[in-house]
């Protein structure tokens, strides 16, 4: 499968790969490594294995998808590990955050206890000669320099009508403690509205499904996800463990790409929601990507930072700005204007801010 990030030029792959102000991208084009970690219920080893048959049999046939293994503790044979090798990271989020995904991993949830996903670039490696001579087999050049910081957002959708109700529950309520562990906190919290579509963009130090997994015992939080409950259109019980993760599974919205400036003012936060076309989401991301990559490197421009989320058909720029300066919609290059207004499925939203919350500290 050809990514649009092998199509550049290798004077733009250049140009991105030794960018030191990019700290996070899925769009290098080199290999991914999947890595997951999972506790198998006492005596469902069996039933686990046939749920991975079946996965294996169908994930064969999924675009960029190369290989995987399946190992088992030689010490617990509770705990078990699923890596799979990916031509590049965006034909992996794409299929990982489709519902063809959910429907997939379905039979697993009742052999599995718990489960840990992590996802790595493969920067170098050591191999025979036919492998190390095989152009298939792209490596990320340089590796990426970051500021410690996790990001990561949630989107849904409530009920038409009951949008000022929402707006107002999820602006006043009490932060939850920061502190999740000694390694681990909370930095900050943005969460921003566009008719009736919710994005809560959060920014952790540390490990993120422990930030996660705290903030979702936090009675303060609990209690405004009881009172939305009501207005949300993908219903959810949050007593019902399978519920509450089929919910938020769905509304997961991955960062794709984070780039800052040297400058660390903070500036003004805003969020712009990209509606894609059918299919198009991960290619209009990466245009956005590039576009905001190009500002970080011009002294002149307003942009400080940003982040960009992508699932599916929904892609959402996160941005701080210098001043009072609005961020710009579309990319000044004429080519990629026309070409992101043809990924546009409607207009690209300037979303309303509801709250914007850091950690003392942070």
């Amino acid at each position: 499968m050809t990514t649009t990030s092998e199509r550049l030029s290798e004077k733009e792959k250049l140009t991105r790969e030794v960018s030191k102000r990019v700290s996070q991208s899925v769009f290098d084009g080199s290999r991914l490594r999947v890595v997951l970690l999972v506790d198998v219920y006492d005596g469902a080893q069996q039933q686990f294995l046939e749920a991975y048959e079946q996965l294996c049999k169908q994930v064969a046939s999924v675009p960029g998808h190369v290989s995987d293994q399946l190992c088992q503790s030689i010490e617990n044979p509770s705990q078990w590990l699923i890596t799979s090798e990916w031509e590049s990271a965006p034909p992996f989020l794409t299929w990982v955050n489709s519902e063809e995904h959910v429907r997939m991993v379905q039979p697993l949830h009742s052999c599995v206890r718990d489960t840990r996903s992590l996802r790595f670039h493969i920067v170098r490696e050591t191999g025979g000669a036919a492998q190390a001579q095989s152009a298939e087999r792209r490596l990320q050049a340089h590796p990426r320099i970051g500021d410690g910081v996790i990001r990561h957002a949630l989107t849904f959708t409530v009920k038409p009508g009951s949008e000022k109700k929402v707006a107002k529950i999820l602006a006043d309520y009490s932060s939850p403690e920061a502190r999740v562990d000694d390694t681990t906190r909370l930095c900050r919290t943005s969460l921003f509205m566009h008719g009736n579509r919710v994005v809560r963009a959060i920014e952790v130090r540390g490990d993120l499904l422990a930030a996660l997994r705290h903030v979702a015992r936090q009675p303060e939080v609990r209690a405004v996800e009881e009172a939305i409950n009501p207005y949300l259109e993908q219903e959810r019980d949050l007593n019902d463990q399978e519920s509450a993760r089929m919910f938020f599974t769905r509304a997961a919205l991955p960062a794709v790409h984070h780039v800052s400036t040297e400058d660390q003012s903070e500036g003004r936060r805003q969020a712009l929601y990209y509606p894609a076309r059918p299919g198009r989401g991960m290619r209009l991301a990466e245009l956005i990507a590039q576009t905001d990559s190009a500002a970080a490197d011009d002294a002149g421009s307003p942009v400080l930072r940003s982040t960009v989320f992508q699932r599916d058909d929904v892609v959402v720029r996160l941005v701080d700005m210098r001043g009072d300066r609005e961020a710009e919609v579309l990319p000044r290059d004429s080519r990629s204007a026309a070409e992101v207004r043809e990924l546009l499925d409607a207009e690209v939203a300037r979303m309303d801010l509801i709250t914007d919350r850091r950690s003392p500290g942070a």
